[in-house]
């Protein structure tokens, strides 16, 4: 596995920037760009799942990172349960719902598989390479 140097590097933050980035698409659509209430929220909360990745990995610890990630985990819960408020109100489609569920869905795995990771590697500083254990 290569060595992550930057937040930039993980999948998970680019796949929650794409995440972020759709949702700020439909949310400049139809009766969704009216309704600032909900456009603002889904809008905070698919930011946050980027920003959390991004500040957890920058504070270069561990403990601090899987922190951090759990935090964007929740903010993925978060968007999925605004896009079926989306959905409701029909801001969105429901093709459009499920593409974006799943991408969602993929981030907050992405996510965990990260947790996981640090979980069970022995570093502690701000370079996230898992060390082989001895025999």
């Amino acid at each position: 596995m290569a060595t992550i140097e930057k937040f930039e590097d993980l999948q998970c933050w680019q796949r929650a920037r794409e995440l972020c980035r759709n949702v700020y698409e439909i949310t400049k659509i139809g009766d969704f760009a009216k309704d600032y209430e909900m456009k603002g929220q889904i809008r905070a909360a698919s930011g946050s799942i980027m920003d959390n990745i991004a500040e957890g990995f920058d504070r270069g610890g561990r403990d601090e990172f899987k922190q951090f990630l759990t935090i964007a985990k929740g903010s993925t819960g978060e968007v999925k349960s605004q896009l079926y408020r989306a959905l409701d109100q029909k801001y969105i489609t429901s093709e459009r719902f499920e593409k974006m569920y799943d991408y969602a869905e993929i981030v907050s795995k992405q996510i965990d598989a990260l947790r996981n990771y640090l979980n069970n590697t022995d570093i502690k500083g701000r370079r996230y390479k898992k060390t082989p254990k001895p025999n």
